[in-house]
């Protein structure tokens, strides 16, 4: 198991470690469905051009992601040291999901 000091020189080793932190159906579920809501307010947004909705994104997408570790997880979300892996992250989840790789 790696320990939290590691560093990842790329995303593909990254991305093992990810998902061992995902490994609660449920806090899965929640970073799923929070992704899927900021594709819905983005969508929503951009084609009616309220653009002040924009600021709800990061709420919605970290909001759901963190309920699911902080409750269900019992981890600390790995946005809190690798922010930008960790987004890439949330969104090859969110595909591997889609497309039936990972179970929701």
């Amino acid at each position: 198991m790696r320990e939290d000091s590691n560093r990842f020189n790329s995303f593909a080793e990254f991305y093992p470690f990810y998902l061992g932190e995902h490994q609660n159906t449920t806090c899965r579920r929640l970073h799923v469905i929070g992704s899927l809501l900021v594709l819905i307010v983005l969508s929503y947004a951009v084609f009616y051009q309220h653009w002040k909705l924009l600021w709800l994104l990061p709420i919605i997408g970290y909001g759901f992601a963190w309920l699911g570790h902080f409750f269900f997880e019992k981890n600390r979300p790995a946005t809190f040291k690798y922010p930008l892996y960790s987004l890439l992250g949330d969104w090859v989840m969110f595909w591997h999901v889609i497309i039936g790789k990972i179970r929701f």
